[in-house]
């Protein structure tokens, strides 16, 4: 079966399961919140070593959960995909979800410890610019909308599998997760690292994003109310 066919009948599925489909300038939205669609963030052992030594924590919020068989690796349902009019795939959203780090700074000027945070909610694969996009908050600040927070390439291209009759699967794996300038000051600024860090953000590759998406239907659709921090 040809890519675009099966976008046809993801569609088509869509519809027949009694999703709602609209089309706009950003493509056609498909909600996959009631099927079994998830996006896996693997954080790699170089990031993890790193947050290990500045005293980073991650944690998941919203409908973001930990996986218990690995170290900082989180599930984040996939709630929508959008795709053009030629049945390009155009960005994955995991709206409810969200990441939320930790860490406990120095105050350069009094040497108090001081706790900081960052929160990136909201997360949206965008396959054209290939970048990783969230809602950025930090502690008690003001929430900017969809920042770009990593560059992506593609590890295992999407595969979708078809089978009689309406049961429809796809895996994926994007991989060399960089920070952006925009995320690296988020970071630096944010967690208040020390200048130490700053140069590993250039470097540091932060794991793998993992997605797998099937039509097969949740007990519960997952909820698609944005995720939005505690002041």
């Amino acid at each position: 079966m040809s890519l675009s066919l099966s976008f046809r009948t993801v569609a088509v599925s869509a519809v027949l399961a009694g999703t709602a489909v609209s089309a706009s300038a950003a493509g056609i939205a498909i909600p996959v919140n009631a099927f079994v669609a998830n996006s896996v963030q693997d954080f790699s052992i170089e990031a993890n070593a790193n947050f290990r030594q500045v005293g980073i924590q991650v944690s998941g919020k919203g409908t973001a959960y930990a996986n218990a068989d690995k170290t900082n690796s989180f599930t984040l349902p996939v709630t929508s995909i959008s795709i053009s009019p030629l049945l390009k795939i155009l960005s994955g959203t995991a709206v409810g979800s969200a990441l939320q780090f930790d860490r406990i700074a120095e105050d350069e000027e009094t040497g108090e410890e001081v706790p900081t945070r960052l929160t990136l909610a909201n997360f949206t694969i965008n396959y054209t610019t290939k970048q990783v996009l969230a809602d950025a908050t930090p502690m008690g600040g003001t929430t900017t909308k969809q920042v770009p927070i990593f560059n992506f390439q593609t590890l295992t291209p999407l595969g979708l599998k078809y089978k009689f009759p309406l049961n429809i699967t796809g895996h994926e794996v994007l991989g060399d997760l960089a920070l952006t300038p925009e995320a690296k000051n988020l970071y630096k600024v944010t967690l208040k690292l020390p200048t130490f860090v700053w140069p590993l953000l250039d470097t540091l590759r932060f794991g793998t994003l993992t997605q797998d998406i099937s039509t097969k239907l949740r007990s519960t659709p997952i909820s698609t109310k944005p995720y939005v921090p505690a002041p």
